[in-house]
């Protein structure tokens, strides 16, 4: 009742918007008639018009009617063409619908624009990419996959290069002159990790002008928005290349049989354990109790054990497990369910993914140390080494060192077991891998397709490969890396498409400030859903599943049949083949002929086994006669833990008016069900007798199943929010390193960038003498003022006197008096270099001193995020704990870029000749002035001491080169909180 009464006011914002929009619709249909009286090149002559009446002031939304009345007349002129897209004949049969002219105009004001599937999306994203092309500004469309990025460029570029407009298209390893090519194109289409990775090479790997690719990030429409923005946004873009150091592989190869055999030893312990149980259940003398404690150890130590599973199907069975566990996590039986997971050799947490060793565990890894999985207490050692007096300082600097190389073996071994261990028992092959070629691929849980490149983190992908018995690729070190959050969020104006999005409006609006408009169908969707078919176990669900395609086979209705992964669609293929029923299997292995495989779904008895089929980009077209046998027959063989993936699926039939069905089957054993779906409900299910072979159907349940999906939404919804708020720290750190690194490039006079970052080191050198002196400038201490000139010398060859600053007792005095000897001292390097050569050095010295720390840099953010989580324990915020450290480490990071490029100035040349010229000048101007018997090659080095008498000597101070920066007081403060630097960390 609540629900029909509610369901009265949900949609009002879209029949409002769409209220709003419908005279916008009939003016572009009134002048696009007008127009069909035109010539093509009077069509044609139409886009240099608009982009001058733009250059004369008028918007955009001013051109929008026009524009959008110029782009339909196009798609009307070529109608009947037959066009060659990716090698293949097609003909050209669409006009824009009134709808996918709203969905242009929700596309145009940055909007989402929901549509079903078939509904021409890739025909609508035309008409706001023209529109906004006319500002000449390289407008960008995301795509899937390699393939549609070119189908859809060589497709819709028809329409597009007939008003005059260029399009180019970008695919994984095409030349960068190539790239240049397509961003200078007024429309691009490519994937987002191209995108991406075009991004971070442009800003964190290219070296001059010509090696960057993109132009600007203007205006971009994403395809299936919720499944990049969302779904690929859990995993970073991430260029990384090989540690020069030896590789850890040899490690996970070290440990593999160990935790092999305690991988062994608990699944047989845990069988055990299950034969036990169901013998104490099913006597009549048995001991429940004894049995229940036995079956929840078997859920923390296995918690797919088939012997389980079979168990807990019994509703009896599985109410008393439900109690026990429910009692066991309370406070007062802490120490109870201690014990009890000391019995196991490790536990496992599937909803958190991981697997943690217990002593028991420990005790069989290394049963002669007992102390092998207990990290060193540094802070301790060190103090109690240093209070020694029997050893002098060698022995302490010798045994600190040796507690140093024993905490990083200790670290190592328990990082590399845990990862192994996660290998083992949480990750299965065929499910969230493939083996192919020798290399493990990891599976798409989303879309079911393989993402080539991509690895876990944090060695896991070493730890799988190690399983598998295949190379052991070697560690990587990041370069550079972006979130997909943060990279599309750079766009001045963002939009997007897809056929689910309602359900995950609170996120779009949350990060990306995008809202979402359902746009209603060309036809009105006459699709059949039957409730979902619950079952008690898998086995009774497949079998199922088999009979209804049987059925439908044999009267000769399509069926298309959902997975969520590659071991299930091969099972169903082999129950298939059984019953000699003809089919098509696509997925991870099988994704070559995707399109061809998508299109032929439609014919009369045709079986299809797909994964997961977001973004599949094909229409399922009905053969003659099929829509009287019911159309396309929908089949779920399980419920997404994402409610998106399975409306695609239901999507794909019914398209265009056509008729359809679908129907889901769900069994008590898939992992939303035990996982997520214990309460409520599905919870009364439970506590009745459910016989083997018996089926449930009702509303209902759909309403139960769709409420687990939801935990399970808004718990990776907290998750990809919490990660993209330690993210957006480091975006502004990206954004001012990349700033500063593109300034280089984009400098005619890269001196001038060189000269600043030496003032503010200056600058900060004094500070720190002040700070050291406690005292003001006119009085600080003879060793500090010592050690300030030492280091200036040391840097620059200048050779400065303490006398030479004495008297110069204010900043505005002092520092450009140093910085002019420094001049000075360049000004005779610039004298033996060429100009070009010379300002192609100063943009190494820049590039280089950012390149080499941001990479470490980032190594240490990982850590840091990594570590950070355990300070939780000390009732700390983690993120607010990452954010001050974070600074801390971004003011170091910039200091020794400042001290690298103070350090490279004077000792770097664009050749040897030039270099030899250089010290060989040095040399003769310091023989003028100081000691006679230096040599040359010493010059730069020796500059220091230079002209000094035994009684002032100048000593060269060891100094660290962990430098915090000068930055501005009103510069975006580097904690990422988005408050000018006075107003926040630099506030007095």
């Amino acid at each position: 009742m609540f629900a029909s009464f509610f369901k009265r006011f949900s949609g009002r914002h879209y029949r409002r918007y769409l209220s709003k929009v419908k005279p916008i619709v009939a003016e572009i249909n009134r002048i696009e008639e007008g127009y069909q009286s035109l010539s093509d090149d009077a069509l044609r002559a139409k886009t240099a018009t608009f982009i001058q009446r733009y250059k004369e002031g008028e918007s955009l939304d001013d051109l929008l009617p026009e524009a959008f009345a110029t782009v339909k007349n196009a798609a009307r002129r070529l109608c009947g063409q037959t066009l060659s897209v990716c090698d293949q004949e097609l003909k050209w049969e669409m006009v824009h619908y009134d709808v996918q002219l709203i969905g242009g105009i929700a596309l145009h004001q940055n909007k989402i624009a929901e549509m079903a599937t078939g509904e021409g999306k890739t025909l609508v994203s035309t008409l706001p990419l023209y529109l906004n092309a006319l500002s000449e500004r390289n407008c960008q469309l995301v795509t899937v996959n390699d393939y549609l990025a070119r189908r859809d460029a060589e497709w819709m570029g028809y329409l597009y290069k007939f008003l005059g407009l260029t399009v180019g298209v970008i695919q994984n390893q095409m030349e960068p002159a190539k790239r240049r090519e397509a961003y200078n194109c007024n429309i691009t289409y490519g994937t987002a990790s191209e995108f991406g990775f075009d991004y971070l090479r442009d800003n964190g790997m290219a070296t001059s002008k010509e090696d960057q690719v993109q132009r600007d990030h203007y205006y971009i429409i994403v395809d299936e928005i919720d499944s990049i923005l969302i779904d690929e946004a859990r995993t970073p873009l991430i260029i990384s290349g090989a540690l020069q150091q030896e590789s850890g592989s040899n490690r996970f190869k070290h440990y593999k049989p160990e935790v092999q055999r305690l991988v062994n030893l608990q699944l047989k312990f845990c069988d055990r354990l299950a034969d036990e149980a169901e013998k104490e259940l099913k006597s009549e003398s048995g001991d429940s109790a004894t049995a229940v404690y036995k079956l929840f150890q078997v859920r923390l130590g296995s918690p797919k054990n088939k012997q389980l599973l079979s168990l807990l199907e019994n509703g009896t069975y599985r109410r008393l497990l439900e109690k026990f566990e429910l009692e066991m996590n309370s406070d007062f039986n802490k120490s109870r369910l201690y014990d009890l997971k000391e019995e196991l050799f490790y536990t496992i947490d599937e909803k958190q993914h991981q697997a943690d060793l217990t002593e028991k565990g420990r005790r069989t890894l290394r049963p002669d140390d007992s102390d092998a999985f207990l990290l060193p207490d540094l802070p301790s050692m060190f103090s109690e080494i240093d209070s020694r007096q029997d050893i002098g300082p060698e022995q302490k600097n010798e045994l600190k060192q040796s507690a140093e190389e024993r905490f990083g073996k200790t670290s190592e071994d328990i990082h590399c077991i845990g990862q192994l261990l996660r290998g083992y028992s949480l990750y299965e092959k065929d499910v969230a891998y493939v083996v192919q070629n020798g290399k493990v691929m990891i599976v798409d849980e989303n879309t079911g397709r393989l993402m080539p490149g991509r690895r876990w983190s944090d060695g896991l992908h070493q730890a799988i490969e190690a399983k598998e018995n295949v190379a052991i690729e070697k560690e990587s070190k990041t370069y550079a890396s972006v979130t997909i959050q943060n990279y599309f969020r750079m766009y001045e104006k963002l939009a997007g498409m897809t056929g689910t999005a309602e359900t995950e409006a609170t996120e779009f609006a949350d990060i990306y400030k995008l809202s979402v408009m359902v746009i209603p169908t060309h036809r009105p969707c006459i699709r059949k859903d039957h409730n979902d078919i619950i079952y008690k176990t898998r086995r009774e669900k497949y079998k199922a599943v088999i009979e209804d395609i049987e059925q439908a086979h044999k009267k000769g209705q399509p069926v298309l049949v959902g997975t969520i992964s590659v071991e299930i669609s091969e099972l169903l293929s082999r129950m298939l083949r059984k019953s000699n029923i003809p089919h098509s299997v696509l997925n991870a292995k099988f994704h070559q002929k995707e399109a061809e495989i998508i299109a032929r779904a439609g014919q009369r008895g045709a079986v299809t086994i797909a994964t997961n089929m977001a973004g599949r980009g094909t229409d399922i077209k009905l053969e003659e006669g099929v829509e009287e046998l019911g159309g396309l027959f929908v089949v779920g063989t399980e419920r997404h833990e994402s409610r998106r993936i399975d409306r695609q699926l239901r999507g794909r039939c019914a398209r265009q008016g056509d008729p359809g069905v679908s129907k889901f089957f769900v069994s008590l054993e898939d992992d939303l069900m035990r996982l997520f779906a214990n309460a409520g409900p599905i919870s009364n299910i439970l506590q009745r007798t459910f016989q083997e072979g018996e089926q449930l159907a009702h509303p209902l349940l759909n309403r139960s199943i769709e409420s687990a999906q939801k935990k399970v939404e808004q718990q990776n919804f907290s998750i990809r929010k919490r990660l993209l708020q330690y993210d957006d720290v480091l975006n502004k750190q990206r954004e001012v390193v990349y700033g500063i690194r593109n300034d280089a490039i984009d400098s005619e006079n890269p001196s001038e960038l060189i000269f600043e970052m030496i003032e503010e080191e200056l600058e900060y050198r004094l500070e720190e003498a002040l700070s050291n002196s406690g005292r003001s400038k006119p009085e600080i201490e003879s060793q500090d003022l010592q050690n300030f000139v030492g280091w200036i010398n040391t840097h620059f060859p200048v050779s400065l006197k303490v006398e030479d600053i004495e008297g110069k007792q204010e900043d505005k005095e002092l520092i450009p008096f140093i910085l002019e000897h420094i001049r000075q001292a360049y000004k005779s390097k610039e004298a033996i270099e060429t100009p070009t050569a010379l300002i192609a050095l100063e943009r190494y010295v820049i590039i280089r001193a950012i390149d080499k720390h941001w990479q470490d840099h980032l190594t240490e953010m990982e850590e840091l995020r990594r570590s950070v989580g355990l300070r939780g324990y000390g009732q700390k915020d983690p993120l607010n704990e990452y954010k001050s450290e974070a600074y801390v480490f971004f003011e170091e990071m910039m200091g020794r870029v400042r001290n690298s490029i103070c350090v490279g100035l004077f000792r770097s040349a664009s050749n040897v000749e030039s270099f030899k010229d250089m010290l060989s000048l040095l040399s003769t101007k310091t023989k003028e002035e100081g000691p006679q018997d230096l040599q040359p090659t010493a010059i730069v080095a020796q500059a220091a001491v230079k002209d000094s008498k035994p009684k002032r000597s100048v000593p060269v101070p060891q100094l660290p080169l962990d430098r915090s920066p000068k930055i501005g007081r009103n510069d975006p403060c580097p904690c990422g909180n988005g408050k000018k630097y006075k107003h926040c960390c630099g506030r007095n």
